[in-house]
């Protein structure tokens, strides 16, 4: 898929629209950020806890017509409200294609959802029953149920639920769905998960929003350097512990 087959090709931010007491105007990565692009059919949002990332993701979901808490469009519940005015300040520019499917994934929020799929269910669309299975599990049966080619995917932190393992068999679902016409844009720390082959990459770290290659996000650098120089690593994390004595016995 193209540039120019994008369900979604950019956001554009207005910021008259924002009170000027909003915390919103306090976040680095987002000040005086007018718009961003998009480019590839798999977008990952990176950077540190606070940088804005799920918060951005929120107003687009909201935009695209998706409950803040996750879900179908279907969907339409509330046990908490606590998303940002963004959306309200937010134009999209879509593409020349219609989306067939959409699903709005929150980690924090699933049990929610996972209740609210039940009270929906029906003889034509039965319960995946998701609290049945484990945190990993339901999201797995989500994504092969609900993902397919031609719909738009927001998906805040997947990796939460998923073992290393089962972060490959969703980098693969989500690849596979890519190549079949969808768009993806995903917050994510995991350093398997981004490494997706031609994803783009935009990091809320460093200054307003900007691209950055897969070598440059902290969550590889950091992976790395643990799983390369563990012991030193352990014993300047944990020099004032008495925990650092016993590093040579990792």
């Amino acid at each position: 898929m193209t540039e120019k087959d994008l369900f979604l090709r950019s956001v554009q931010l207005d910021w008259s629209k924002i009170p000027e007491n909003s915390y919103l105007r306090e976040i680095p990565a987002l000040q005086d950020l007018s718009e961003i692009k998009f480019h590839k059919p798999v977008t990952f949002f990176v950077g540190e806890n606070g940088t804005g990332k799920s918060t951005l993701l929120e107003a687009i979901a909201l935009n695209l017509g998706f409950n803040a808490e996750g879900g179908t469009k279907n969907y339409r519940f509330s046990t908490y409200d606590s998303h940002s005015d963004l959306y309200q300040a937010m134009r999209l520019a879509r593409g020349y294609r219609t989306p067939k499917s959409g699903y709005f994934l929150r980690a924090e929020s699933f049990y929610n959802v996972a209740t609210k799929e039940m009270d929906y269910a029906d003889g034509a669309h039965p319960s995946l029953r998701f609290h049945e299975r484990s945190h990993g599990e339901s999201f797995l049966a989500l994504v092969q149920n609900y993902f397919k080619g031609n719909g738009v995917y927001l998906m805040d932190e997947p990796e939460a639920a998923f073992s290393p393992q089962r972060q490959l068999t969703l980098l693969a679902e989500i690849h596979k769905n890519a190549a079949q016409g969808a768009q993806f844009i995903i917050v994510s720390h995991s350093p398997i998960l981004l490494g997706m082959p031609d994803s783009e990459i935009l990091t809320f770290d460093d200054g307003p929003v900007h691209p950055c290659e897969y070598e440059e996000t902290s969550s590889y650098a950091v992976t790395l350097g643990f799983m390369t120089h563990r012991k030193q690593m352990l014993r300047e994390l944990l020099s004032d512990s008495e925990l650092a004595e016993n590093t040579d016995s990792i």
